[in-house]
């Protein structure tokens, strides 16, 4: 792993891995991490439906 492109240490002093790591991992560990690419956790957009 590699500072700045695997994870990054934030200001509490905790490893936080990236997007890319995430990617290289290849599966969803359904923790909600900030930079999951599955956006698992995260709320889901409704689409708006437009009326004719």
């Amino acid at each position: 792993m590699q500072e700045n492109i695997d994870y990054y240490i934030n200001q509490d002093g905790n490893f936080v891995f990236t997007r890319e790591y995430h990617l290289k991992r290849g599966y969803c560990c359904k923790n909600k991490c900030l930079h999951c690419p599955w956006d698992y956790g995260k709320p889901k957009q409704e689409k708006k439906q437009e009326h004719k």
